[in-house]
């Protein structure tokens, strides 16, 4: 049986269309701007926390310049490297610049209730609000803050700069 060159050209197009989805779907996010090692000022940019306490580290605060897409895209942005599991990529942050250890959690899937990056929302030196959103489907405003807390879902320690 011959196809004739209407359908593969139909044909062709379809899979080509899907291949296209398919890398959407699985593309990590833009490269971020040049970050900032401080809060962000007025409008300029996304301000993030990251509180590394309960992994014996301390608090870092950085700025995502501009107007990121995403919560992931902010954290990025202000410099921050970000591992997410192996079943489910950044739709749940396994690591953030490292942390925890692969040999503390191999990030295959969700991590457990009680050692997880939470995710958090706040307006500057305002309180902290639990996202009831993913870091990859939130858009953060310009101005606001985005809070990241290893542990059992406890806000940052520190006011939202």
């Amino acid at each position: 049986m011959s196809l004739r060159p209407s359908t593969i050209r139909a044909r062709l197009a379809g899979l080509l269309t899907a291949a296209l989805a398919a890398v959407a779907l699985t593309a990590v996010e833009p490269a971020p701007q040049a970050a900032q090692a401080a809060a962000c000022t007025g409008t300029s940019g996304v301000t993030v926390v990251v509180d590394y306490a309960a992994l014996g580290g301390g608090i870092q605060v950085g700025c995502a310049p501009g107007d990121p897409a995403t919560g992931i895209a902010a954290l990025q942005g202000a410099g921050f490297t970000v591992t997410g599991t192996q079943r489910w990529g950044l739709a749940f942050v396994c690591r953030i610049n490292g942390k925890p250890t692969a040999a503390t959690d191999p990030c295959v899937n969700t991590p457990p209730a009680t050692a997880y990056w939470s995710y958090w929302h706040a307006p500057h030196g305002g309180p902290w609000s639990y996202s009831s959103s993913g870091a990859a489907s939130y858009n953060p405003a310009p101005g606001s803050v985005e809070g990241w807390s290893f542990g059992a879902g406890a806000a940052p320690g520190i006011t939202a700069p």
